[in-house]
């Protein structure tokens, strides 16, 4: 974070100093809102969340080694106390940027994708300069402000992913963080029932991105998406798109390996280079294009991009994480949520890796905010699973689980239906062997994360397989 002292953030935030005695310590860490996270130099964001009150927490983290807190009300340790933490944290989140260098700022949305996306352009990025990018999806009013106080005066890409569950939320983030270069991957059907069951409303909130670019920035968008691409005309920049039927950056000549892992060759302005990607799944391949436009809009080198890709890794966790166990079971953990487009791509990916397995098993849990459509597209799930050759389904959950259940069992699926991620794992522990692939995803809410954890564990001994390190709850990238 840019050094500044408690004082300087009261001022900046609108804020009373309490408990301070003193006012010139300086911040130079970024801001955290997990107590456990607290570090030397760090601010504690106290927010008062549906389950617990992060005030509680204040003096833990001080203690820990942050140097005060952002909080409603006074917490016996150094504070700036704001009468609505949220809006201060976007506050200071804008006068952090002010004092930064000027960085180009790269902000994403879409329906499906982005995080993936988001971390692609990440790692292509900073082979050009330094570069910090939202850490996993933390892309809400949260997020974003701390995604911006985690970068530094020198910080020349600073990629913010952005989320919408309704009309006005991108808007709100562009006022905290205006963006340069504004890219969109799609447009499905995440959230439909939080905008009336309407693609168009989802598209017109999508659009609020397109919308907020200055005429010298610009506008990287989905030719493969007719939704996406009628955001042209709401825009003042220029556009330049991507895509595999159409587009000026260009991925033809697809391709999977065995196990499941795209290649594709990139191509632009008559030029073209060979992508080999480290990442599993056919749809990875719009994300890597996506990510590919937006560095050669910003000058990048052909060459220099493939190159990237090709290196890439994923880097947030439950999103098509695969772990090969000791025992010859494959667990794809893609658990982090889950709508009908991400359903359909996780089930095709793992159709592309089932060659030679023993069984393909699918764990799925209910997928939330469809709106009146939603028993629809439950069933719809079933027939999915059953077209893409699932051996066996777990559905975990309750009414809408019984539909996929229902479907995918009337067409030959071995499918068991769960109340509940506990009694998934059970049945999972029973009858894994061997050669079986486990695919597990559902919305946030059904908890299959910490099954999918639990899955990856070779023996019970061993402490569960992290991803992302939990220390470092940012993604900052030096140019190499």
């Amino acid at each position: 974070m840019v050094p500044m002292t408690l004082q300087e953030i009261a001022e900046t935030v609108g804020g009373v100093l309490y408990d301070a005695p003193d006012p010139d310590a300086r911040v130079d860490r970024p801001a955290v809102i997990n107590s456990r996270l607290a570090d030397h130099g760090s601010l504690f964001v106290a927010l008062a969340g549906q389950h617990t009150d992060g005030h509680r927490f204040a003096r833990a983290a001080v203690t820990a080694g942050a140097v005060g807190v952002l909080g409603a009300r006074p917490v016996g340790v150094p504070a700036v106390v704001v009468p609505d933490v949220i809006a201060a944290l976007a506050r200071l989140a804008q006068g952090v940027f002010a004092r930064l260098e000027a960085p180009t700022v790269v902000a994403l949305t879409g329906s499906a994708g982005k995080t993936s996306t988001k971390d692609l352009l990440a790692q292509v990025l900073e082979t050009m300069d330094t570069t910090v990018a939202t850490p996993r999806s933390f892309n809400n009013e949260i997020g974003l402000p701390l995604t911006v106080l985690a970068a530094e005066p020198g910080t020349r890409y600073l990629v913010a992913e952005m989320g919408a569950s309704r009309a006005g939320h991108i808007a709100y983030l562009t006022g905290i963080l205006a963006p340069n270069i504004g890219l969109v991957t799609n447009v499905g059907t995440a959230h439909i029932g939080e905008f009336g069951g309407s693609k168009e409303a989802i598209t017109a909130a999508k659009s609020e991105l397109i919308q907020a670019l200055p005429a010298d920035g610009l506008a990287v968008l989905n030719a493969d998406d007719p939704y996406v691409m009628s955001m042209a005309a709401h825009s003042a920049a220029p556009v330049l798109t991507f895509g595999q039927a159409a587009g000026e950056v260009r991925a033809t000549e697809v391709g999977l390996d065995p196990a499941g892992r795209p290649s594709f060759t990139l191509t632009h302005q008559g030029a073209a280079a060979r992508v080999e990607l480290g990442m599993y799944g056919v749809h990875h391949v719009a994300n890597a294009t996506a990510a590919a436009a937006v560095a050669l809009g910003l000058g990048a080198g052909l060459d220099q991009v493939a190159e990237a890709l090709c290196a890439a890794r994923q880097l947030t966790p439950g999103r098509m994480e695969v772990s090969e166990r000791p025992d010859g079971i494959t667990v794809v953990n893609d658990a982090f949520n889950a709508n009908p487009d991400s359903m359909g791509v996780a089930l095709r990916a793992v159709a592309a890796m089932a060659d030679g397995r023993r069984r393909v098993v699918a764990v799925l849990g209910e997928m939330r905010e469809l709106g009146e459509d939603s028993a629809a597209h439950h069933a719809e799930l079933g027939r999915q699973v059953a077209a893409a050759g699932v051996t066996a389904l777990i559905a975990v959950g309750a009414e809408e689980a019984a539909l996929t259940h229902a479907q995918a069992q009337a067409r030959g699926v071995a499918s068991t239906l769960v109340p509940n991620r506990e009694a998934a794992l059970d049945l999972l522990l029973a009858s894994l062997r061997p050669g079986d692939l486990v695919l597990l995803k559902g919305s946030h809410t059904a908890g299959l994360e910490e099954t999918a954890q639990r899955l990856r564990e070779p023996a019970p001994a061993q402490a569960p397989v992290q991803g992302l390190s939990e220390d470092k709850p940012w993604i900052r990238l030096r140019a190499r």
